[in-house]
């Protein structure tokens, strides 16, 4: 039995060990492989791991041997699932392993937002404040979040968390989400409909899916009717956010700024309007990489790979 990992770097640098799925199958790892050799190297092999190595029905139809394809990542749009069912080849995910650490990293770009720590810091390095006439000084207004109102798209498992750390730091929450249950016990948490919640936060956090349905879900007009100091996070999707609108609002104060760990397209071009916004820090998609994820990511793979080996497949989606 062959196991292939398509694009091993991202997900274990040399800081975790492949040695659990050495121990399952014949292994083959890649630390990147461009979209042109994806059937090249996965010629032979009855099972894959690929993050972001893409499975195009095309590409399924090159590979007969195949028979389970594991995606290292929560979202699974990276293979059409609807061929792999035709071909009987099922497909998992790992849907939880980065709960934490993503709404972790979620609160840490809006602290960033308001306090500018990164910025005051080094102004202190390079010498502001030991010559500065004051005891204290400041290079940006600073911003308190108790009574203040987060509004979460999307209120899955990272979302409650997100509204967790959120509802500690004294913010009240609101939510939409196509599922309404189960809701937290914070006062003055409300359901709203995704205009509504724009329109009555001051800080807006994405924690969806990416959809057909939603893809450029917060374009020009949807910003418009954001508070002029509201935030805007996404730690989600890029394809959520339509990248100029969001640069255009920015840049002409629309809103006050945005904190994004995914853009449209990843790398992004170096022409990306939001690269050179107005208050807007953006991260190389690294939310879901403390190594305790990453670690919790790697041992779920392995299990879901041991599932499908013994005939009963575990966090399946196709």
């Amino acid at each position: 039995m062959k196991i292939v990992v398509l694009d091993g770097y991202c997900l274990n640098p040399g800081d975790l060990s492949w040695e659990a799925l050495q121990q399952v199958a014949e292994l083959k790892v890649y630390d990147r492989t461009p979209e042109d050799q994806v059937a090249a190297r996965a010629a032979g092999a009855e099972m894959v791991l690929t993050n972001k190595a893409p499975f195009s029905a095309v590409t399924l139809a090159q590979l007969p041997d195949l028979r389970y394809i594991g995606v290292l990542a929560t979202g699974y749009n990276v293979v059409d699932v609807a061929a792999a069912k035709e071909r009987g080849v099922v497909v998992s995910n790992i849907p939880t392993y980065g709960t934490a650490s993503v709404a972790q990293f979620a609160i840490a770009l809006l602290l960033e937002l308001c306090h500018h720590v990164g910025a005051h810091s080094e102004a202190v390095r390079q010498g502001e404040w030991s010559s500065n006439p004051d005891w204290s000084f400041w290079k940006s207004p600073l911003i308190e979040l108790a009574g203040k109102t987060l509004g979460i798209v999307g209120f899955g498992r990272i979302g409650r968390q997100t509204a967790a750390i959120a509802h500690a730091l004294g913010m009240r929450v609101v939510a939409h989400d196509s599922v309404t249950l189960n809701p937290p016990d914070y006062p003055g948490f409300a359901w709203l409909p995704v205009d509504q919640l724009l329109a009555e936060a001051d800080v807006v956090s994405l924690h969806c899916p990416l959809t057909a349905e939603n893809k450029g879900m917060i374009d020009r007009r949807r910003l418009a009717t954001m508070k002029p100091t509201a935030f805007l996070l996404n730690t989600s999707r890029g394809p959520l956010v339509v990248d100029q609108d969001l640069a255009g609002a920015l840049n002409e104060g629309v809103i006050a700024g945005a904190g994004l760990d995914v853009l449209s397209l990843e790398p992004p071009p170096e022409s990306n309007p939001l690269l050179q916004a107005r208050n807007c820090i953006v991260t190389p998609h690294i939310a879901w990489a403390t190594r305790e994820a990453r670690q919790r990511l790697l041992e779920i793979a392995v299990e879901n790979v041991k599932g499908f080996l013994a005939g009963t497949p575990q966090n399946r989606v196709g």
